[in-house]
């Protein structure tokens, strides 16, 4: 269905679009949830849920496990997915393991009434990746993801000027479309491995200069593996006999993961970076565009909270929810006077910035990421 935008010529709603282009002019970071990648032909997160579950890699006990972690999220609001079981289980193997290396007699976990070891919940976890890459790991149209960074690196309106820096991308998705969508706009990016079509973890590309965009992959990538001579990441190109077992010891993690990727790189790594970008320093002013997220993941939005809080103003958060107003931690952080200013709220149904409110009847849509794509483009 075609992007109504009449709404947009009522001075209110017109106004938060000139809001908008005014703030993207400035130093920025965006933040992708998988609401991002679903006009690209990927899954939402609860479809990718119910996909994975069925997936033929998982064995007889990977199912029996997932299927009674599942029922232990009966009434879960907002609704459980793939990546709660999966921290469910990354949390259950930590305790199996702490106990194995204590060597402690009875070191398997009840789960569902039945007991697992580490190496039964060590072969759960590779199978549910394996099944999460095996959803997502398909043919993708890259198009609108390419107008959104080209948008983003150039001035949304001719004849305005827009800051020349570089932009992070703070990415919660496993896939690649944004990395995949820069390369081909002709933007130079880092995403902290070196190579190309096989590459080495190296964060120092981070550091780079003259970069027009970092990307931060917070819960891995389908395209990163771990392979014996290295704990972090690898990308093995596909033509490769040794990419045979890649997706099987694929890197992604959780939202909630608590286990060793969390202490070690490049998840420690990634996080740190993310929080710095969370932070300006010296008086500078950033702004971050969260687009296709549904906040559900608590670390995220703590880290986000705490750059609002500790930036003494000069954090801006843009946030485009499919809710039709602010709801969840979005509506908390809304009706907190002390940071509701740095907030702007872009929801199905209206437009929120602290006392400002300008409510619709019918759905806006501005959310949707092929529809925020044309609002970039200057083209309403």
């Amino acid at each position: 269905m075609a992007f109504e935008i009449t709404v947009f010529e009522q001075k209110e709603f017109r106004e938060a679009i000139n809001k908008l282009e005014e703030l993207l002019s400035h130093s920025k970071a965006v933040l992708l949830g998988a609401g991002a990648s679903c006009c690209a032909g990927l899954p939402l997160t609860n479809q990718l849920t119910e996909r994975a579950l069925k997936s033929d890699k998982l064995s007889v006990d990977s199912k029996q496990i997932l299927t009674a972690i599942q029922t232990s999220f009966a009434g879960a609001n907002p609704a459980s997915h793939i990546e709660d079981y999966l921290s469910e289980l990354v949390d259950w193997l930590a305790i199996t393991a702490r106990r194995a290396n204590r060597n402690v007699t009875a070191s398997s976990v009840l789960i569902g009434g039945t007991e697992y070891s580490n190496d039964q919940l060590l072969q759960a976890i590779n199978e549910i990746k394996l099944a999460i890459f095996d959803v997502i790991n398909v043919k993708v149209d890259s198009a609108i993801h390419e107008r959104f960074v080209q948008a983003l690196h150039r001035p949304m309106r001719p004849g305005k000027e827009n800051q020349s820096s570089t932009i992070d991308y703070l990415v919660m998705n496993y896939d690649t479309l944004i990395e995949d969508s820069l390369a081909l706009s002709q933007l130079r990016y880092a995403d902290g491995l070196e190579g190309g079509v096989s590459g080495w973890w190296n964060p120092s590309t981070f550091e780079q200069s003259s970069l027009d965009a970092r990307v931060f992959k917070l819960h891995g990538s389908i395209n990163w593996a771990e392979h014996s001579s290295s704990s972090t990441p690898l990308r093995i190109a596909p033509h490769l006999k040794r990419s045979q077992d890649q997706a099987a010891k694929i890197m992604i993690w959780p939202a909630s993961t608590k286990y060793r990727e969390t202490q070690l790189d490049p998840y420690a790594n990634l996080m740190h970076r993310a929080r710095a970008v969370l932070n300006p320093l010296g008086g500078s002013q950033r702004v971050l565009l969260i687009a296709g997220y549904s906040f559900g993941d608590a670390h995220i939005n703590l880290e986000i909270e705490r750059g609002l809080r500790a930036s003494n103003g000069n954090l801006t958060v843009i946030a485009f929810t499919s809710d039709v107003a602010p709801s969840g931690v979005l509506r908390a952080w809304h009706e907190d006077s002390s940071i509701n200013e740095q907030l702007l709220i872009f929801a199905d149904r209206g437009f929120f910035h602290a006392e400002q409110k300008a409510i619709s009847t019918n759905s806006l849509e501005w959310w949707k990421f092929e529809n925020l794509t044309q609002i970039l483009e200057g083209g309403i």
